[in-house]
């Protein structure tokens, strides 16, 4: 038997289960604090709605879940391995709320305003900061089709960053509707602008001539790449630039107040910015994207983007919705290097006691829990290396009942 986890997910040593407990905790408090409702899904979905959901490449990572019994024997037997599972997990909270919502619509309010703060599965290979099993923290306005819901979940989004010690980050967003015209402009064919905008998403990883060459390898037209290759290598990417290139006007617009209320909002704390080159790879977005950069680590900690065609999939009626994703294990991974606690959480300690006095001891630790975290130990016989792994685990001290009258720190002298 193996006593490692499976490869792409992770165990967590209680110090480590304490800080990512507390940061989910603060995360839903604030957006609790705006007036967001928690809602939770399963982890299964049918196998028809998750290959349906327009989830870009992430269709390919699906963990697929096997029929059971006469049915999967029956399903070996007609053969094809796409008769084989009926279900899989899912690989984002955004597809599970659709099918939510579109099954309790009349039970909700509209605009509804939701949180999703819960685990999602890819089949990803393992590496650092790809995992197989990850927690995505979701705000989402279900309902509306208003600019405004972009700007209440910039603002909600950055304040839980904030509360949770994340400050030197920027905010970047584009529009799918812009970027798709200025893609007809140049020479693709309506057709086939899902599959460059999955190309053009690589930009910041395989650079220009990455991109280049992945649209030839597609088999785009050699002359439309020159143009848009033209275009992406010495267009200056700002609003004003792409007014002159694309006949969005309505949708430039709602780009530029959406920055400018925000930038306003923000009080200097972050920065909104437009970037033409934000994709975002999800194919279910048909507007606005968005995602944060942490300037100090140089990675994407948080992303999003409007989906208004993806609830009315589930039903008739087309439902405008858009939504914004913290990722959670980067924060975690983020804040465990900085060894970084949770400031309002009150110290936690160890009340030690000899064999015969667990009765005075739990009296004893209900008073100390008035203003302390107390966990009882009989006290061992190997005392040092007991306390060194409790300072380890996160503890700030220690009583003796019967011999200390008052708590002991571990970053005082004793």
């Amino acid at each position: 038997m193996k006593i490692t986890p499976v490869k792409g997910t992770n165990d967590y040593l209680p110090a480590q289960a304490e800080l990512r407990a507390g940061l989910q905790n603060k995360i839903c408090e604030t957006y609790e604090n705006c007036g967001f409702q928690r809602i939770f899904t399963p982890i299964l979905e049918d196998i028809e709605n998750l290959d349906k959901s327009e989830g870009g490449e992430n269709l390919n990572l699906i963990f697929k879940v096997m029929k059971r019994g006469e049915k999967l024997r029956k399903a070996i037997e007609e053969g094809g391995e796409n008769q084989i599972a009926d279900m899989g997990l899912r690989y984002d909270l955004t597809l599970p709320l659709s099918r939510y919502y579109a099954n309790n619509k009349a039970s909700l309010p509209t605009p509804f305003k939701v949180i999703q703060i819960d685990k999602v599965y890819r089949a990803e290979r393992p590496q650092k900061g790809r995992l197989r099993e990850f927690i995505q923290c979701d705000i989402d306005i279900l309902g509306s089709s208003s600019s405004d819901c972009e700007i209440e979940l910039i603002h909600t989004t950055a304040k839980a960053l904030l509360n949770i010690g994340i400050h030197n980050f920027k905010i970047k967003i584009n529009d799918k509707r812009v970027l798709k015209d200025i893609l007809q402009s140049v020479g693709f064919r309506e057709e086939e602008l899902d599959s460059v905008c999955i190309t053009f998403d690589k930009l910041n990883k395989i650079k220009a001539e990455g991109v280049e060459r992945e649209l030839a390898e597609k088999g785009f037209d050699a002359a439309v790449i020159a143009e848009f290759m033209k275009l992406i290598q010495n267009a200056p990417f700002t609003l004003d630039y792409v007014r002159s290139i694309s006949s969005s006007g309505e949708y430039i617009d709602s780009l530029a107040g959406i920055i400018e209320t925000s930038n306003r909002l923000s009080g200097g704390k972050y920065e909104v910015e437009y970037d033409m080159t934000l994709v975002r790879g999800q194919g279910y977005y048909t507007g606005t994207v968005f995602e944060i950069e942490s300037l100090d680590f140089n990675s994407s900690i948080a992303g999003g983007g409007r989906y208004d065609n993806l609830i009315g999939k589930f039903g008739k009626e087309q439902v405008p919705a858009v939504g914004f994703s913290i990722g959670f294990e980067r924060i975690f991974s983020i804040l465990s290097e900085r060894k970084e606690a949770l400031e309002d959480r009150p110290k936690k300690i160890a009340l030690l006691y000899e064999s015969g006095q667990v009765e005075e001891a739990i009296g004893k630790a209900e008073d100390l829990r008035k203003e302390y975290v107390t966990a009882l130990y009989e006290k061992p016989k190997k005392l040092g290396k007991f306390l060194n792994r409790l300072e380890e685990q996160g503890y700030a001290g220690f009583q003796v009942l019967g011999k200390d009258e008052d708590v002991r720190f571990f970053s005082m002298d004793f």
